[in-house]
């Protein structure tokens, strides 16, 4: 016949069970954890750039590669089709306002030059010439008229004369009329020959005009030679550094053709280019930035080029310190153009994470979790960017590249 148990066993039996059941619990909780922590990733907190939203003035700016280049820079040409004669200088070296640089082969020229003096000469000898032939007739017809001068009296006598004998009869009147004729027709001859004088000095003039004309044009010509024989020799138009030079003795070069190229040394501005994509937002007098290996300089936009080439364009910034030690040619820069700004704005450090502006999904972190969120980014000046909305200030931004977590909506952030 069975008995009762013991109460105190009873007890120590449901004390075992319950103590099974925690224990079976908790073994179930420690592996729900674990698979929890195998099955959801986690990014570590070192291996991420995590930026804090806060207030702040942010300026919206365009950004462009950009090269310095000199702000006085003069190419020299050749004056004529020719050929190097000689390579004085190097590019590269550092020369003086008026060093020679190159010598270019003016024999053509110097033949001109030869050939111009030779009509110069021509056409001196022309104008004397001319000038004598005018004395000579001017003394032939001056000589004329005293002649006929001579005649004319000695005609008004004999007509006078016989102007007082025809009152007694002793004249005829036929002679007396061919004494008046011939006052008249000396008094003709006299007057042809004094036009005669007026239209030789005119013609004669005429001529001379026109020698000491084409003086005056072979002179201008003569002038542009000895300018080009003075441009054949090839020299500095002022102080700096010769950056290129046409080196190859013998080589020909045409009319116009750059032969030298010289810059100055520290005084520098920025070319810089960017896509057309802006060119509505860009204006002269904007302000702008130039960086380069951690160090920024300050300037604006001094010029916006017309010209849009293959979707680009370019501006000239005028920079502060044009003189900066850290410029120099050809240096390659990274440029940004402040198109607008905005104060007290939310405002967080730019990253991978952020691409342009519009609505986007950014991890926030917080609690040992980050959360994707759709986030309002607005402006950039290159180093922060605007969150126009869905954050507030204080939260904390996951700013690194994250595209190998676009498909999952939350992380684990581990220390």
């Amino acid at each position: 016949m069975d008995q009762p148990l013991d109460p105190r066993i009873q007890t120590r039996q449901r004390r075992l069970r319950m103590l099974a059941a925690v224990a079976i619990l908790a073994t179930v909780a420690a592996s729900a954890f674990g698979l929890n922590r195998l099955i959801r990733p986690a990014v570590s907190a070192q291996d991420v750039t995590i930026a804090v939203i806060q207030r702040g003035t942010l300026a919206n700016t365009v950004s462009a590669s950009g090269t310095v280049i000199p702000v006085h820079e003069e190419m020299v040409t050749s004056p004529v089709t020719t050929r190097v004669a000689k390579v004085v200088a190097k590019p590269g070296k550092e020369v003086a306002q008026g060093e020679l640089l190159l010598q270019l082969d003016d024999k053509d020229i110097r033949l001109t030059i030869d050939g111009l003096h030779e009509q110069l000469a021509q056409q001196e000898n022309k104008i004397a010439a001319l000038t004598q032939e005018l004395e000579q007739k001017r003394k032939q017809l001056v000589a004329a008229i005293e002649l006929l001068q001579l005649d004319l009296k000695s005609a008004e006598a004999r007509w006078q004369r016989f102007q007082k004998l025809r009152s007694s009869g002793a004249v005829s009147g036929e002679d007396l009329l061919t004494a008046e004729l011939n006052v008249q027709r000396i008094q003709v001859q006299l007057r042809q020959q004094q036009e005669q004088i007026e239209d030789s000095k005119r013609s004669t003039r005429t001529s001379i005009d026109g020698a000491l004309l084409q003086k005056s044009i072979l002179q201008k010509q003569l002038a542009q030679q000895e300018r080009q024989l003075a441009s054949a020799q090839v020299r500095a138009p002022f102080a700096g550094v010769l950056t290129w030079l046409a080196e190859d003795e013998g080589a020909t070069v045409n009319a116009g053709q750059v032969v030298a190229r010289v810059s100055e040394t520290s005084n520098f501005r920025v070319e810089a280019t960017l896509s057309d994509f802006h060119a509505h937002s860009i204006a002269a007098g904007q302000a702008a930035r130039i960086e380069h290996n951690g160090q920024t300089l300050t300037g604006k936009v001094q010029t916006v080029l017309p010209e849009i080439q293959n979707g680009t364009m370019k501006v000239l910034l005028a920079l502060d310190q044009p003189h900066h030690p850290l410029l120099r040619n050809k240096l390659r820069v990274e440029a940004w153009i402040v198109t607008s700004g905005a104060a007290q704005t939310l405002v967080a450090s730019a990253g991978p994470a952020f691409n342009g502006s519009g609505r986007q999904a950014v991890w926030v972190v917080g609690e040992g979790r980050a959360v994707k969120r759709e986030l309002q980014i607005g402006a950039s000046d290159g180093k922060n960017v605007e969150i126009a909305s869905g954050a507030t200030a204080g939260e904390r931004l996951i700013v690194s590249d994250m595209s190998r977590y676009k498909d999952l909506d939350t992380l684990r952030v581990t220390q």
